[in-house]
């Protein structure tokens, strides 16, 4: 094999990393935003399946994929608010809200879907505007045979769905929410110690639900980008446990942004690596079955969160309900 397709191999794969990573920093940053504020989210899943069917669905009878951008959204909020009247008003415990909630929207999904479309819980097919399409960056035709650099931008840069770029526009700026305005500074001193923040006057349940809020708009665009961009409809259970790689790269980050968004893209690269290389053949000696290369991105959360990446520690605050001092 000689160096162009070597090259080409090495291109196709980081393409296919950005498209796989996308949905994982959209849920990371979603579970960052909330754990932050002291709630632990383990329905990220949840609110990223019932966000890609009710997407899918609005698309469809619309025609448009930014209404089902918007209708998936506004699923994943009200999945929100039930996780953050279980967990902040009524001080349920945070972690069987979540699991709960993935049940609620594994089963919900099923069932709605089978009343709507009788297609086994799929939705019909999106075409037209009904899904979203690549977008071509500038120059990038014209840059695409220039050496090296060309290919990388017209190839791996270029051609991306629009939430794609949304996604990776999301990392800085929460990174610029969380460390560099006020509110981000409330939002963490509530994950860590709620009962100062209180006594400085700054209400812990209105932090607590707007970072809820937030993860649950982060999921519902997570969700949307499932059904309308890297499918083209809702298929069953089309989360496949990304919630749940998404809160191991979030543990793996350390609940940092950028770090958040190196974690999702090395899932991102072991996901590419198993859909384009099933079978890797090493020196001739012997090959890797496919069922190794399909359970990478998997056995990397098992050892993530078997402690084998060094000691996470979470904000000091977090699952715990806050009882306000009389």
């Amino acid at each position: 094999m000689d160096f162009a397709d070597l090259f080409l191999q090495f291109t196709v794969t980081l393409d296919m990393t950005i498209r796989l990573s996308t949905v994982l920093i959209l849920a990371c940053l979603a579970g960052l935003f909330s754990e932050r504020a002291g709630i632990f989210d383990i329905g990220l899943e949840g609110k990223m399946l019932i966000a890609a069917f009710f997407s899918a669905a609005a698309a469809y009878h619309s025609g448009n994929a930014w209404i089902g951008v918007l209708a998936g959204i506004g699923a994943s909020m009200v999945f929100a608010l039930i996780h953050g009247l279980a967990s902040i008003t009524y001080r349920g415990n945070q972690l069987i809200s979540g699991v709960a909630l993935n049940f609620l929207a594994s089963g919900l999904t099923v069932v709605i879907g089978n009343a709507w479309y009788q297609k086994g819980g799929s939705t019909p097919p999106l075409t037209g505007n009904g899904r979203f399409h690549e977008i071509t960056l500038p120059f990038a035709d014209l840059l695409r045979d220039v050496p090296m650099l060309g290919p990388l931008y017209a190839d791996v840069l270029s051609g991306h769905k629009p939430i794609v770029y949304i996604a990776f526009l999301v990392v800085p700026l929460s990174w610029w929410v969380l460390f560099r305005t006020r509110f981000g500074l409330r939002l963490r001193a509530v994950g860590e110690n709620p009962a100062s923040v209180d006594t400085a006057g700054v209400s812990v349940i209105r932090q607590r639900y707007a970072a809820v809020l937030i993860a649950g708009v982060l999921c519902g665009i997570a969700g949307a980008y499932l059904s309308t961009s890297q499918a083209a409809s809702f298929g069953k259970e089309m989360t496949a446990g990304r919630g749940f790689i998404a809160l191991a790269a979030l543990i793996f980050s350390k609940w940092r942004p950028f770090y958040a968004l190196m974690a999702c893209l090395l899932f991102g690269l072991l996901e590419a690596i198993s859909n384009l290389y099933p079978s890797i053949d090493v020196i001739g000696l012997f090959s890797i079955p496919v069922q190794f290369t399909q359970a990478l991105p998997y056995i990397l959360t098992v050892v993530i969160l078997a402690g084998f990446v060094g000691k996470a520690i979470p904000p000091k605050a977090g699952g715990a309900p806050y009882v306000k001092e009389r």
